[in-house]
């Protein structure tokens, strides 16, 4: 039995010696990976759930509804909002605290009502050591169960297992919520998470794959993965890029020559 075969294993009979998870999911391959671990543990008795928020770009909540189905799992949406916390609208360095604590006291809310104890979610074992995470206090204050990470599962091996599962979001990059987009200092408002969701629509409808549209206060910052960059210098993407930016609201539209890298707004890295 090679290693990874050896985590999987454990990570199963865990969950399988509950009577039933709910996943924290969000779509991306981490969640998705404990969520297809979760059902495959406990078939019926395995839920995963999607807080729905003004940072959650109706893209990814339309993607984590897929995935669902292509899991097999029950899917669940709750729907709730970080505008309503002035801790978090502040965006301080400690915003991803406030995020994940209330995204998570919902699970746990959808989990009480389904008669549910045990909360999971897909922090990998990699992602400790990622920089600055102050989500992963949140995690641990509030007792969620991490399979990945207990079972020292790291990003490269989630998406190996990913693809063992045939889930079509194995090589799927991070998606971190809208507002990290927003620089810390800079008021978390949902007219600025709306135009950052438009800004990164346009992106995706162009093609790009890793990207980010950084919200400077009304100055939007493109980023994108270096091997993209030179995309994003085609003359007919610059044109459609500040006409379409223009439209949504923001005052001027840059290119970021450094390319897309996370944190980049933030004082270390928070995955965004």
């Amino acid at each position: 039995m090679s290693t990874l075969d050896a985590k999987l294993e454990a990570a199963r009979e865990e969950l399988a010696d509950h009577d039933g998870v709910l996943v924290a999911f969000s779509g991306g391959v981490d969640s998705s990976v404990v969520a297809a671990l979760a059902a495959d543990a406990l078939g019926e008795a395995a839920v995963a759930c999607t807080a729905k928020s003004e940072t959650l770009p109706a893209a990814e909540l339309a993607d984590a509804r897929r995935i669902a189905a292509e899991i097999g799992i029950r899917h669940e949406v709750v729907e709730f909002s970080e505008l309503e916390s002035e801790a978090f609208v502040t965006n301080d360095a400690d915003r991803c605290y406030h995020c994940r604590s209330m995204r998570l006291e919902e699970m746990y809310a959808a989990a009480r009502d389904l008669g549910i104890e045990t909360v999971c979610d897909g922090t990998n074992a990699d992602d400790p050591a990622a920089g600055h995470r102050p989500g992963l206090r949140a995690v641990e204050e509030l007792d969620v169960r991490s399979p990945l990470l207990d079972h020292d599962i790291t990003k490269g091996e989630v998406r190996a297992i990913a693809d063992r599962y045939g889930l079509s979001v194995a090589e799927k990059p991070s998606m971190a919520c809208l507002s990290s987009r927003i620089p810390t200092g800079i008021e978390v408002t949902e007219d600025r998470l709306t135009r950052v969701e438009r800004a990164e629509a346009v992106l995706r409808e162009w093609g790009f794959s890793q990207f980010r549209v950084r919200d400077h206060d009304g100055l939007a910052r493109i980023e994108v993965a270096p091997d993209e960059l030179a995309r994003a210098l085609d003359p007919a993407f610059v044109e459609a890029a500040h006409e379409a930016l223009s439209a949504i609201g923001f005052d001027h539209v840059t290119l970021d020559l450094a390319g897309y890298r996370t944190g980049s707004v933030s004082p270390a890295a928070d995955g965004g």
